[in-house]
């Protein structure tokens, strides 16, 4: 089973408010499209997650969107977070100049630590990455990312479900009403638009992708080839390279990376 191309997969629609009064930015989406397109892509590399790890990893994707939507246009985020227990590490990124979200999930050779850590990077176009790294605690990705917010972000953000698979992301801007915004709860969010007033600002749309072409892959691996190219085959006519941003596996043939290479020494003018 394939998974959906770019042009055919589901379109996550991302609608950002402005709370006047409150000074607040209110972000929501739906995620059952997504969702779908995460689970042909596990069943693509033939992966299954226990419940509890899966459940995290699509907060991770929730997560990681919404804060994305927030943000300028011209940023793309990643982050990497480890949990002690359960004992994984969790990798989600998403782009605004693409509008590809992806991830996956480490649960093997993970070492053990004393703390959850929460790494995030975060670039602006054809600037340095900025990063940062905070300990968190508890095991739910979305107060996780709350946490993140607080202690390096230095603000306050909170998430909401407000159906099932539709989430609401809520940060505080300047001059925020702080207190209205710790206060929320998930009933009073699903009355926002009734006892608030709120401005749509933008929509913007996303979609599951990793962009992991075989071209790509090619690029990473052109470096090694100074090894030789035996050493890196092995002898064989083939080998296969893990994605580690998805886990797509990918079959590198020998003959057509040669092609590719002496391809690249002499672009077509």
């Amino acid at each position: 089973m394939n998974v959906p191309s770019a042009e055919a997969a589901s379109k996550l629609d991302v609608r950002c408010y402005f709370v006047r009064k409150r000074n607040a930015l209110a972000v929501r989406a739906n995620f059952s499209g997504m969702f779908m397109d995460y689970y042909l892509h596990l069943l693509q590399i033939g992966e299954k997650h226990a419940p509890d790890i899966d459940a995290m990893l699509k907060d991770a994707l929730v997560a990681v969107t919404l804060h994305c939507a927030s943000r300028p246009w011209n940023e793309r985020h990643a982050w990497t977070v480890n949990f002690q227990d359960p004992l994984a590490n969790f990798f989600v990124t998403a782009d605004n100049n693409t509008s590809c979200v992806t991830g996956r999930v480490f649960t093997e050779g993970v070492r053990r630590a004393e703390r959850n850590v929460f790494y995030a990077q975060a670039q602006k176009a054809q600037e340095e990455p900025r990063m940062s790294a905070i300990e968190i605690d508890g095991t739910n990705f979305l107060r996780a990312t709350e946490q993140f917010y607080q202690r390096s972000e230095q603000r306050v953000a909170r998430f909401f479900e407000h159906g099932e698979e539709d989430f609401v992301f809520i940060t505080a801007q300047p001059q925020c009403d702080v207190e209205w915004l710790e206060g929320l709860t998930e009933e009073s969010i699903r009355q926002l638009d009734k006892e608030e007033e709120l401005s749509l600002l933008e929509e913007r749309t996303y979609h599951w992708e990793c962009g992991c072409t075989i071209e790509r892959i090619y690029q990473v691996l052109s470096p090694h080839v100074r090894q030789g190219m035996e050493e890196l085959f092995e002898g064989d006519e083939f080998l296969k390279v893990t994605c580690p941003r998805c886990g797509m596996v990918h079959r590198v043939h020998r003959e057509q990376f040669e092609a590719w290479l002496e391809d690249s020494k002499n672009p077509a003018t």
